[in-house]
């Protein structure tokens, strides 16, 4: 971008291909702050469509009624588990419907382990009364199933069996965390019983391509535009609204005109490998960290670099 731009206040379109998250969204907050002379416009493209399972969503509902979860003896479960944003969303609307009754006070002694700083910023932003007592908020899973080990084992440690935990979830996820919690290797009295519950499945916007073409035009050109890529999946999609695709090799065909006008982010090493190995497209910045802070440094790293 320019001075001139800069002057004039125009922002940089910043196309964030994900589902905006509520109550608040991390990557929204983190574009929307001017800085370094940058003034970005966050712009966000749903990539996937995600529906609440009624069988899981039911199951939770009865859990929270019933008061089946909590550090009392004879609870069933002890704990729960979050590794990815959409379960917390599916886990905010059960808590939402309880706001004119009695609410759900005992669940601020229940330990909620979260992967990433996302999910973990969602579920503080769950307008619970008391807060809900959010721990871990490792990177990933193995770490945080580490850490389950040691703080849920202490925390449990003068019960004969300790409690399973309750792990909301999608229909595809990652095993990593009962995996290891519940590794038949590890002496019986270390390992966590984990009880994993679908709330919510996930399936490709047939919509995604067009809407991504429409909302490129809606902005129009203001010298220099960033896509955030948050998953292999859409990337072909993305491509060919940006007709970076040749349509017989369908691999990377860069356009000449738009080569130093937009950027590509991609938020981690799976994302950028994968438009590397499938279309033979290189991202201009990958995140160090999968985070809004992690994505928003390696763009303004990148800016810094080309204007020196």
């Amino acid at each position: 971008m320019s001075s001139i731009d800069i002057g004039r206040g125009i922002k940089t379109p910043i196309y964030l291909l994900k589902t905006k998250s509520t109550p608040h969204d991390a990557y929204e907050e983190q574009f929307s702050a001017p800085k370094d002379g940058v003034q970005f416009e966050p712009i966000f493209v749903p990539v996937l469509e995600h529906t609440h399972l009624e069988e899981g969503m039911n199951f939770v509902r009865d859990v929270l009624h019933n008061k089946h979860i909590g550090l009392r003896e004879g609870a069933k479960y002890g704990g729960m588990v979050f590794t990815s944003q959409r379960a917390v969303e599916a886990f905010a609307k059960l808590i939402a419907e309880g706001k004119g009754e009695e609410g759900w006070p005992y669940l601020q002694d229940v330990p909620i382990y979260a992967v990433g700083p996302a999910t973990s910023r969602a579920l503080k932003a769950i307008l619970q009364n008391p807060p809900l007592n959010v721990l871990g908020e490792t990177v990933n899973g193995e770490d945080l199933a580490h850490f389950m080990l040691d703080h849920y084992g202490e925390l449990y440690k003068a019960r004969s069996g300790k409690p399973p935990l309750l792990f909301l979830a999608g229909r595809q996820r990652r095993d990593i965390i009962p995996k290891t919690l519940m590794d038949p290797s590890l002496p019986s009295e270390q390992r966590i019983p984990v009880d994993e519950r679908v709330v919510y499945e996930t399936d490709v916007m047939r919509s995604f391509g067009q809407n991504f073409s429409e909302k490129l035009e809606e902005v129009g050109n203001r010298g220099t535009r960033w896509v955030v890529v948050f998953s292999p999946t859409g990337c072909d999609a993305m491509l060919r609204a940006l007709f970076y695709l040749d349509p017989e090799t369908h691999k990377y065909s860069p356009r000449i005109w738009d080569k130093d006008t937009t950027h590509i982010a991609s938020i981690g090493t799976t994302t950028r490998d994968f438009l590397k190995n499938t279309f033979g497209f290189e991202s201009d910045v990958c995140a160090a960290i999968p985070s809004p802070e992690g994505v928003d440094k390696g763009i303004m790293k990148f800016m810094s670099e080309q204007k020196g």
